[in-house]
């Protein structure tokens, strides 16, 4: 019996893995990549959060892709499978933006959102 394929939790855009290597690469700390979560707030319920990693938490899923580590907090995992990051640079703002599957809705600012776990079976193949 072979092992279960394991799958990626996100994935990042070219332009999101330039600005992470960034912000890794002119961090005053010893930063090996950025942790991405969630948590309560927001007028939507659930706020994405990012934080530079100077060492692996138990638990965190790590993606290496484009030369750079993201960290997945567990807890956040069901609510991130399947999401795309990008960063985006408009006239008026610039920021990670996040595509995600599992969004059941937005704030009208846009910085928290509604989000329900992941169905498994959409990723078990």
């Amino acid at each position: 019996m072979g092992a279960a394929r394991k799958f990626q939790v996100m994935s990042l855009t070219d332009a999101a893995a330039d600005r992470v290597r960034e912000l890794v690469d002119n961090s005053d700390q010893d930063a090996l990549g950025l942790r991405v979560g969630i948590k309560k707030g927001g007028c939507a319920g659930m706020e994405y959060t990012m934080d530079l990693v100077e060492e692996a938490k138990p638990g965190d899923d790590v993606i290496e892709d484009k030369g750079i580590k993201l960290f997945v907090d567990p807890s956040a995992v069901l609510f991130l499978l399947g999401t795309e990051m990008d960063f985006e640079v408009t006239k008026f703002r610039s920021g990670f933006i996040f595509k995600n599957p599992n969004e059941v809705s937005a704030c009208g600012c846009g910085e928290s959102v509604s989000l329900q776990e992941a169905d498994l079976k959409t990723f078990a193949k």
